[in-house]
């Protein structure tokens, strides 16, 4: 009885120590991925990663991760044009089966899904915020972006001829890897009728979204509260090397 007691805490001491070199190594993993992924997409700081899964030692025998979470605060796309950038914010990604060099040099994902947000104030500086003329004397400029509830984006547009500004609720779509905003209606104000392709070229607009992290890409987005919901998705996305 006395040989099995002491076969037990044997056993129970082994396993809490590989469980804190586990964790050991997992946390020092992290680093090297959160390090090599800032260096690789330029950002001004390390991202937050997370590996999944345990053991994490078996997973690096085999050169292979089964699920790694990374949180990016703030990320600077390609806007398209004239080398515009966008903010997204809160991006959260997360890849499955990431194959992995020994010095973390090189890790790619077989998948990838995530999140992220581009906030109405950031969105607007692609809104058209400059005038444009829909009828001689006449005026018009995007300038606010908002919730309109139920998935849809409520755009405000200043006329120069009216004394307050007008307001109409827009759908929101992707399009060849960009956030679209489409007018459902135009006010039925008069005048403005007869210039209903002018006044679409002001409340009408998209915006391109590229080279996010890895190569993900747009998959869908959607109107909320604090501004655009996307979701992203990939496959054989790099995080390093």
């Amino acid at each position: 009885m006395r040989a099995l007691r002491i076969l037990l805490i044997v056993v129970v001491v082994l396993g809490v120590l590989f469980a804190v070199a586990d964790r050991v190594a997992v946390h020092f993993a992290e680093q090297q991925v959160a390090d090599k992924l800032r260096e690789t997409e330029h950002l001004p700081s390390s991202p937050d990663v997370s590996i999944k899964g345990f053991p994490f030692l078996t997973q690096l025998a085999g050169g292979k991760l089964d699920d790694v979470e990374v949180g990016i605060e703030h990320y600077e796309a390609d806007g398209g044009e004239r080398g515009q950038k966008i903010r997204i914010d809160d991006l959260k990604a997360d890849m499955k089966g990431v194959e992995f060099s020994g010095d973390y040099s090189s890790a790619t994902a077989a998948d990838a899904t995530g999140t992220a947000t581009i906030a109405y104030d950031e969105l607007l500086k692609t809104a058209g915020a400059e005038s444009t003329q829909v009828l001689p004397g006449v005026t018009t400029r995007v300038v606010g972006l908002a919730d309109g509830g139920n998935g849809k984006i409520k755009v405000t547009v200043k006329v120069s001829a009216l004394p307050a500004p007008i307001q109409v609720l827009s759908s929101v779509s992707v399009e060849n890897n960009k956030v679209r905003v489409k007018a459902d209606g135009l006010p039925d104000l008069a005048g403005l009728a007869l210039a209903e392709g002018r006044m679409r070229s002001v409340t009408d607009f998209q915006q391109a979204i590229d080279q996010l992290p890895g190569g993900i890409r747009l998959a869908s987005v959607r109107a909320a509260k604090n501004g655009v919901e996307i979701t992203v998705k990939g496959s054989k996305v790099r995080l390093a090397g």
